[in-house]
């Protein structure tokens, strides 16, 4: 079983087909709710994941900083970056928080006519178990550029 950071193959087929909109909430239109989930190292999501799931999922050991499914995301509006499209995502984190993770997956949690429930998106490796012990535990996301942004369309 293995984490491995990858663009899930059934999210670019999903994107071709309109069913993802990174557009923030108040743009027009407004886009689409995303989530980011932790996981165990016992998890298995790669290119090949197409929805999420709460199998190997992380649980918090202590007090309620993490919460099955996930955190929300705030979208920031998608733009070109010399001839790349990208998004990206606020950074975001879990406070008093206990837990171990190795990885994630940012998903789609809006509900679109003829997609899957949940669709995956982006599966992200962390190389290894990073573990907070009662203290704050954050995502940071890669610069919003061509070359480092979390989803890029070149």
């Amino acid at each position: 079983m293995a984490i491995t950071s990858a663009v899930c193959n059934s999210f670019k087929q999903e994107l071709l087909q309109g069913y993802h909109s990174f557009n923030a909430s108040g743009d027009t239109p407004a886009g689409n709710a995303f989530k980011l989930a932790l996981y165990t190292s016992s998890a298995t999501i790669n290119k090949s994941t197409t929805a999420y799931s709460a199998t190997n999922e992380i649980s918090n050991t202590s007090g309620s900083a993490y919460s099955a499914g996930g955190i929300a995301l705030t979208n920031i509006t998608p733009v070109l970056d010399s001839d790349t499209a990208i998004c990206d995502f606020s950074n975001t984190s879990w406070s008093s928080a206990s837990f171990t993770a190795n990885g994630c997956l940012i998903y789609n949690d809006s509900t679109v006519s003829g997609m899957t429930t949940d669709a995956a998106c982006v599966t992200v490796a962390f190389g290894g178990d990073k573990t907070v012990t009662s203290g704050t535990f954050t995502i940071e996301f890669p610069a919003a550029a061509a070359s480092t942004a979390i989803i890029q369309l070149a």
